[in-house]
């Protein structure tokens, strides 16, 4: 033990004996701890110059108690605390900053941390390190609190940015550019930082051991046998369709039919020609969930259910086959919430795509049928009916009854159980496919490929499952033989770099954004989103009157997607957020590095794949043939109202070129053959070309012609 007499220099440098500053050169550092000391206040000061080098404090050398005390010492935890810093001490592989870290921890108790719980804190600190390494604030070195972003794409605390605006300064102190007078009177807080900046520093509280947050919400059983109804609930804007109890065990993302196993109550599950009176009772049973929207399902997994309301003229319904319409191609903003006309062409994504994907992969799809679709003799006299398994066969676009493009659906039914407007005991058979004649004139046809995971098994007679059935994504509430509900998820949470990157979603595609740019209205989109939704405008429009006179020129209102400001002046040079983008792909790193040590985790060494691998790579290669088409279909689209090539945009205060797009990576077998291909196609160009420039020079040349009139003669 030390003596009473012998303690340290506070943090202030102020010795705990003498309460006194001692000077630079009064000092001695501990080798073991590095704790300052004031010598003149020690009671056994090193005696020469050596042993001041490899000097120990009373605290660590144990000397004063004698032996005996040194001997207890050796065998408690105080030695292997001193035997732990001294090996961190001897560490040559350590800066001085991570050895002060280490000591750190190792003093609060971290050594005895377990192995997996350091590691979650390793990672959530290292989340937390990356977002502290690209997003400080220039003015105070922290992360910024309220972020600002200015249209240069720099991010800094609200405070600071106002101190740094009143002290007269209009330029970034950055790469100083100039900020626009209105953000600069009235800067907005972008949303997508601050709940990233939240969300990292959460991970951190709840990987050391915090209280995790608590959320709450009404549980499935606590809620009402049927929706709330009353007066107060049919107003506009105050119903909720989400309030009813959910009488099945299935959750959103189910795929096929709904068994007696989902039905805790009646034990039979949802039957073919049950009917309800409306869409929320509808979703009660599982059937289809969404209340308003025909199509439930998710882009990149696939669609579970369609509803038959009569929404899109261009249907037809035949009963155990129809011709589904797509959604999407109507302007339904303002005051346009019921309309029916076409404004735009339909394109395969969000519920769209996920409705090509249950094509692509043969999933079962549930139908309902609705009371509103007047055109259709199948479709019930009131309320909603569920009328069995479809599959949809094939999907393609075409022009529609408007002119305009849309998606198109050949569903086809294959449930176990008769139609309801049908007499016969059995469920549907194997039939051929109906002929379509507009089919014709389509556009981008798809057509399943291989094996459907839902098909008829003729040794069983029944349809059914023929590949394993898509996890679901999401939590359910199954209830347990002692009445209590317990929550269960099929797929493991999210890690946060995933959750932090579907918070850096641009506002237009909902993907992780790609370039990404800072509105001064504080909206996040991809460069190219935002360039596309504002391509063929101009800054300044022409105004002509009647009479043909030339009127004075005006400027041309440009609205952010998200907000009605105009971003015109942005637009004219728009600048990446590189802070943001470089977060963005450190994610992304870190995100891919855990998804390829998971794998390796699971295969063990072993080459095998299976044939999930193989649809991935088709849908991979699909994928790159529609960009291949969408990127030759850009070069006849008017340039965007930047007029800036993406190549030539530069970073304001480096001047970096700024890459627009990633060549797709091709195994080295493919990428000999296309460019043992290329070259040979180029010189049989090359050999046709001095073809023809000889025969024309042959036929130009005064010999040639004389031939020529000679032989004419």
């Amino acid at each position: 033990m030390a003596h009473d007499s012998d303690l340290p220099c506070d943090g202030d440098g102020i010795c705990m004996v003498c309460k006194g500053k001692p000077g630079d050169g009064e000092t001695l550092t501990c080798k073991t701890c590095v704790a300052p000391w004031h010598v003149a206040c020690l009671s056994a000061p090193p005696e020469t110059l050596a042993a001041a080098a490899q000097w120990e404090c009373p605290d660590c050398s144990f000397v004063a108690g004698g032996a005996n005390a040194a001997a207890t010492a050796v065998v408690g935890v105080g030695s292997e605390i001193v035997a732990a810093i001294r090996a961190i001490e001897s560490d040559g592989s350590l800066t001085e900053q991570e050895k002060a870290k280490r000591r750190q921890e190792l003093m609060s108790g971290g050594g005895r941390r377990g192995d997996e719980e350091k590691e979650k804190v390793e990672k959530a600190n290292g989340v937390l390190d990356l977002f502290d390494e690209g997003l400080n604030c220039s003015f105070c070195m922290q992360l910024p609190e309220r972020p600002v972003t200015t249209p240069c794409g720099h991010n800094f605390c609200l405070k600071c940015f106002e101190k740094w605006i009143g002290q007269g300064k209009r330029t970034c102190a950055n790469c100083r550019n100039a900020i626009p007078p209105k953000m600069a009177s009235n800067p907005r807080i972008n949303s997508a930082l601050v709940i990233a900046i939240r969300m990292a520093k959460m991970s951190k509280t709840n990987a050391s051991g915090g209280p995790p947050k608590e959320y709450h919400f009404v549980h499935n059983q606590n809620r009402p046998d049927k929706a709330y109804t009353t007066e107060r609930a049919k107003k506009a804007g105050k119903a909720n369709a989400c309030s009813g109890k959910i009488f099945v065990t299935v959750p959103n993302d189910h795929f096929g039919p709904i068994l007696a196993e989902n039905d805790p109550e009646r034990k039979q599950g949802v039957l073919v020609g049950e009917t309800w009176e409306g869409r929320m009772e509808c979703r009660q049973w599982g059937a289809h969930f969404p209340h308003v929207a025909g199509i439930a399902g998710q882009s990149e997994y696939g669609a579970q259910s369609v509803a038959l309301s009569g929404g899109y003229e261009d249907d037809e319904d035949h009963g155990e086959w129809f011709l589904y319409t797509g959604s999407g191609g109507r302007d339904l903003s303002g005051n346009k919430r019921t309309n029916k006309m076409h404004s735009f062409d339909q394109k395969f994504d969000k519920s769209n795509e996920a409705l090509r994907v249950s094509c692509r992969k043969g999933y079962p799809v549930r139908v309902v049928r609705s009371h509103k679709e007047k055109d259709s003799s199948y479709a019930p006299e009131t309320g909603v009916r569920y009328d069995g398994i479809y599959r949809i066969e094939k999907c393609w676009r075409k022009a529609g009854i408007q002119g305009f493009m849309v998606c198109r659906y050949l569903f086809v039914r294959c449930d176990n159980a008769p139609a309801p407007w049908t007499s016969d005991d059995n469920g549907d058979r194997p039939r051929p496919l109906p002929n379509i004649p507009e089919l014709k004139n389509a556009t981008d046809i798809t057509e399943r490929k291989g094996v459907a995971s839902w098909d008829y098994d003729e040794e069983k007679g029944c349809w059914m499952w023929k590949k394993p059935p898509p996890e679901s994504r999401k939590p359910i509430d199954s209830v347990q033989e002692d009445g209590t509900t317990k929550v269960r998820r099929h797929r493991p949470a999210l890690s946060i770099q995933e959750r932090l990157l579907k918070e850096f979603s641009c506002s237009i595609c909902r993907k992780v954004m790609s370039l990404p740019l800072t509105t001064p209205c504080a909206h996040n989109f991809c460069k190219s989103c935002l360039e596309s939704s504002f391509a063929g405008q101009t800054f300044m429009k022409q105004r002509t009157c009647e009479g043909g006179r030339t009127l004075r020129t005006q400027k041309n209102i440009m609205k952010c997607p998200s907000c009605p400001n105009d971003i015109s002046d942005f637009l004219q040079n728009p600048q990446v957020n590189r802070e943001l983008m470089g977060v963005i792909e450190s994610l992304q790193r870190q995100s891919k590095q855990t998804e390829d040590d998971e794998a390796s985790e699971e295969t063990d060494g072993t080459d095998e794949k299976p044939d999930v691998v193989s649809e991935d790579a088709e849908l991979c290669s699909e994928t790159s043939d529609m960009l291949k088409e969408d990127t030759e279909g850009k070069e006849g689209i008017q340039k965007s109202p930047t007029k800036i090539k993406p190549q030539e945009q530069k970073k304001a205060s480096g001047g970096d070129s700024i890459p627009t797009e990633k060549p797709l990576e091709k195994p080295d077998s493919v990428d000999d053959e296309h460019e043992k291909s290329g070259k040979e196609t180029k010189k049989a160009a090359v050999d046709n070309k001095v073809k023809r420039t000889n025969k024309r020079k042959a036929d130009d040349s005064p010999g040639a012609r004389v031939k020529t009139r000679k032989q004419k003669a």
